[in-house]
C-alpha cells in the first residue's frame, strides 16, 4: 500500500452507510472501522479516499447481510485537495469490496469514477476501473 499524494479530508465517520460500486453482491455497507488510523480518546475514526476499511454489509444478496469484510473508499462527497492545488469532490460516497487484505476486488465490474489517489495506492481497483479522475 502506497502513501497517497494528497491532503485527503477524512469525510466518512465510523457507522457512515455507504453505497458499493461494484458487482460483488452487497449494495450498501456500514463502516466499522478504518485500519491503521489513530485517534484521540473520544473522537470517532473518519475514513477518506484511498483508506482500507472494515464494513459490515446492511443490504444486498440475502448470504452477504450481516457479512464483516474489508473494504476501500473510492469516491466521498468531502471536498480534498490535491498537491497541486486543485480540489475534487465527488457525487456520492462508495466502496469497493476487497477479497483480501492485499486489494483484490470481490467483484468484477466497478461503476462510476474511481479517484486517482484509490487507483495509485490499489492496483487491482485501478485494473477494473472504468474511469480515473
Amino acid at each position: 500500500m502506497k502513501a497517497v499524494k494528497a491532503k485527503i479530508t477524512r469525510g466518512l465517520p465510523i457507522g457512515a452507510l455507504v453505497e458499493t460500486c461494484d458487482n460483488s453482491g452487497a449494495k450498501v455497507v456500514r463502516i466499522i472501522s478504518v485500519k491503521g488510523y489513530k485517534t484521540t480518546r473520544g473522537r470517532l475514526a473518519a475514513a477518506g479516499v484511498g483508506d482500507l476499511v472494515t464494513v459490515s454489509v446492511v443490504s444486498g444478496k440475502p448470504e452477504m447481510k450481516k457479512q464483516v469484510m474489508l473494504a476501500v473508499v473510492v469516491r466521498q462527497k468531502q471536498e480534498y485537495r490535491r498537491l497541486d492545488g486543485t480540489r475534487i469532490k465527488f457525487e456520492d460516497n462508495a466502496v469497493v469490496v476487497l477479497r483480501d487484505e492485499k486489494g483484490t476486488p470481490k467483484g468484477t465490474i466497478l461503476k462510476g469514477p474511481i479517484a486517482k489517489e484509490a487507483a495509485e495506492r490499489w492496483p487491482g481497483i485501478a485494473k477494473l476501473a472504468p474511469i480515473i479522475v
